[in-house]
């Protein structure tokens, strides 16, 4: 039994200290001298009142009570310094803590931050081998495709009971019985019949609800027992030049649908002179994505996606230049769906009209079947030809041999660019027009018209 438990028992049962053997005094000396000396906080002037023990036995007992005092004041002093600076356990307490929040947060974050499984990897990108080894592939886009594969659809075109064109399509949303499908318009104009076929083999026949070629969207319509996916729609705005983009489609035809290629978003705005209805010239531009995603015939159509398999464009067309390879443009999503609500109504879209018959100020041979004549230091413009009876242009006062340079303070240089920047307003709209007449610069507010 500790010396210090006698001494207390002796106290209790009124025992003279005296009476305690000289032996239990020096056990308790040296517990008192011992816990002093490990306790690192206790200052010099604490140590020395164990000596005071040590040179006084024969008052053993009030020098006990004095210890006993002492202890309690020393413990005071400790417990303010606690209070001002955190013990060893609290420090290792909080430590503790702040690693298992940590830890939690952490896991939350790689559980459901897309961008941090991109960073380090998710099991979705492992790559099982033959020998059953496990490779983690960190640009893998596999669980993006898999968010848009099932709504893609190979789009297959009849004309007299004839394969006459192929495209891409996707499911771009469902109600209570259909689905509804997006694709470019020139992929299915003038065709007799249109079948699609999902990524299950199933073939349906579906309806041309409605098309514009100057838009060059088009949405069909099936029965919704096909459809198995959505496409989640993104936003092209989000999406910086270099950051990734794949497409799916059906280059080629049936036999290799499903293809999915990937690259980079190389251009946005990219104004790009396009010919409607297999027109020998230029009609008008479009603004678009450019992408250096391998684009075929027969991808036409098809979805662009961004890397979280959200749809950002609509691939429409590839530039074809024996110099030039792999540069591939897509319509902006929000453009093309700003415009399927219409479609879907088979409501003919709208556009602005100027009301004049008019040429390139580089096609000469037009110029001079009309007897038209341009001075030879006006090097771009679009010239009027006629202008048509209660047109905007008529009453404008625009007459034949006018060179337009302007609209809405856009340039004009050629009929493609004067039509985009015409129809980036509707009928009834008031515009400004700039052109030039005998040599002087003219220019008139023109209250458009509208498509008959």
């Amino acid at each position: 039994m500790p010396a210090r438990k006698k001494i207390e028992e002796a106290e209790e049962k009124e025992i003279k200290v005296s009476e305690v053997t000289e032996e239990f005094k020096k056990e308790l000396i040296e517990e008192i001298k011992k816990e002093m000396q490990e306790d690192t906080n206790v200052e010099e002037t604490e140590s020395k009142k164990v000596e005071v023990i040590e040179d006084d036995e024969d008052d053993f007992y009030n020098d006990y009570r004095n210890y006993k005092e002492m202890r309690e004041e020393f413990n005071n002093k400790r417990n303010y310094k606690r209070e001002k600076n955190p013990s060893s356990f609290r420090l290792g307490f909080i430590m503790v803590f702040s690693f298992i929040v940590g830890a939690m947060v952490m896991i939350g974050l790689i559980k459901y931050t897309p961008l941090l499984q991109e960073v380090i990897g998710s099991t979705d990108n492992t790559v099982i081998t033959k020998n059953k080894t496990q490779v983690y592939e960190k640009g893998s886009l596999a669980p993006s495709v898999e968010k848009i594969y099932d709504a893609v659809v190979v789009i297959q075109c009849y004309k007299n009971d004839q394969l006459a064109s192929t495209g891409t399509g996707f499911v771009y949303k469902t109600d209570n019985k259909y689905g509804y499908i997006l694709t470019n318009a020139h992929v299915v104009s003038e065709m007799e019949k249109v079948n699609v076929t999902f990524t299950n083999d199933e073939e349906a026949e579906v309806k041309v609800l409605g098309s514009d070629s100057y838009l060059d969207l088009a949405v069909l319509r099936v029965d919704k027992k096909y459809v198995s996916l959505v496409a989640n729609i993104g936003s092209s705005e989000d999406v910086k030049i270099g950051d990734s983009v794949f497409t799916v489609g059906s280059p080629m035809g049936y036999d290799y649908r499903g293809s999915v290629t990937s690259g980079i978003l190389s251009g946005k705005d990219r104004m790009v002179a396009v010919s409607v209805s297999n027109s020998q010239m230029n009609d008008w531009v479009m603004r678009v994505l450019q992408i250096d995603a391998s684009i075929n015939p027969g991808n036409s159509g098809g979805p662009l996606l961004n890397i979280n398999g959200e749809v950002i464009g609509v691939c429409s067309m590839k530039l074809v230049d024996d110099e030039i390879e792999g540069m591939g443009f897509a319509i902006p999503i929000e453009y093309a769906m700003s415009h399927v609500e219409q479609l879907e109504k088979g409501e003919d879209i709208e556009w602005p009209v100027l009301g004049v018959s008019m040429a390139n100020i580089t096609d000469t041979g037009t110029l001079y079947r009309n007897n038209i004549r341009v001075d030879d230091n006006i090097k771009e413009g679009v010239v009027v030809i006629s202008t048509t009876d209660n047109s905007a242009a008529k009453e404008a006062g625009l007459k034949a041999g006018d060179v337009i340079t302007k609209l809405g303070g856009n340039s004009t240089k050629n009929i493609a660019y004067l039509r985009y920047e015409l129809y980036q307003h509707s009928a009834g709209d008031e515009v400004e027009i700039e052109y030039i007449r005998d040599g002087k610069t003219h220019s008139v507010k023109v209250k458009l018209g509208k498509s008959s």
